[in-house]
């Protein structure tokens, strides 16, 4: 059956739009939700052990480890999801978009129940034998299409939740850059580089701590409903492009000489 399980501990609108892979064969179909974080870890491999009855060696001493003075390394994401103003954000959106929640969930349910007869036959098909390639490709594209129509829909039910979603990291977002000077100038730091390009680091060159204590001070909590009107950043901003294309011309005309 297609599953679109929420996640209410994380209080995200993306996670009721959950669709699982269906692979049958040369029917691939996916609906792919947001995809998760991936954490890369190095894992160091401990040397060979020795031979036994080694002749006896001194200890070799531990080098101390060297720290380039001036650097560190935040991650925006995990300090975003740790804030005090995000995570609050999310059980209190919770509850102020609970009827939204509980539509879209009882939504959900009946396409489930409406998918699941199709996908049956579609795999029963298959497997038997019974059904044309074209007869198999025209239940498999029928059944996308109703994939892709349910989740537009829920998205458009859960629009509210989304667009709070999105104000809220706006509100973060605001106030992150002071945090991470304020953070810098108390650790004495005069570069922050983000760890997605780096193989490897001491975790002595780590702000992260340091810069979510800042904001934690500086934004304790977040408004979760968004001022009527009220549209995303990049949304404003292209809006605002594209009305001064649109704007005449203030220039006034250059004078004739005669």
């Amino acid at each position: 059956m297609i599953d679109i399980r929420p996640k209410a501990e994380e209080g995200r609108a993306a996670d009721l739009l959950c669709f699982p892979l269906l692979d049958q064969g040369q029917y691939r179909m996916t609906i792919s939700p947001r995809s998760p974080l991936v954490a890369l870890a190095l894992v160091l491999a401990p040397a060979a052990a020795l031979a036994q009855n080694p002749p006896a060696a001194p200890a070799a001493s531990t080098p101390a480890k060297q720290f380039a003075p001036g650097i560190a390394i935040a991650n925006r994401d995990e300090i975003i999801a740790a804030a005090t103003a995000f995570r609050n954000a999310n059980a209190e959106r919770q509850i102020v978009y609970k009827n939204q929640i509980a539509m879209a969930e009882a939504r959900r349910r009946q396409i489930n129940a409406e998918l699941a007869p199709l996908i049956k036959k579609f795999k029963d098909d298959q497997l038997t034998g019974s059904a044309s390639q074209s007869e198999l490709q025209q239940q498999a594209q029928a059944i996308q299409s109703m994939q892709q129509t349910a989740v537009q829909e829920l998205q458009g039910m859960l629009g509210p939740m989304s667009l709070s979603e999105a104000y809220v990291q706006e509100q973060i977002g605001d106030v992150m850059s002071k945090a991470i000077v304020a953070a810098m100038d108390k650790r004495g730091i005069t570069m922050v580089v983000p760890p997605q390009n780096l193989l490897a680091f001491n975790n002595g060159y780590n702000l992260n701590a340091d810069v979510l204590a800042e904001l934690n001070a500086m934004l304790p909590k977040a408004n979760v409903i968004p001022p009527d009107g009220w549209r995303p950043r990049a949304e404003r901003e292209a809006a605002a492009a594209q009305a001064a294309q649109l704007a005449p011309s203030t220039a006034r005309p250059a004078r004739s000489r005669n």
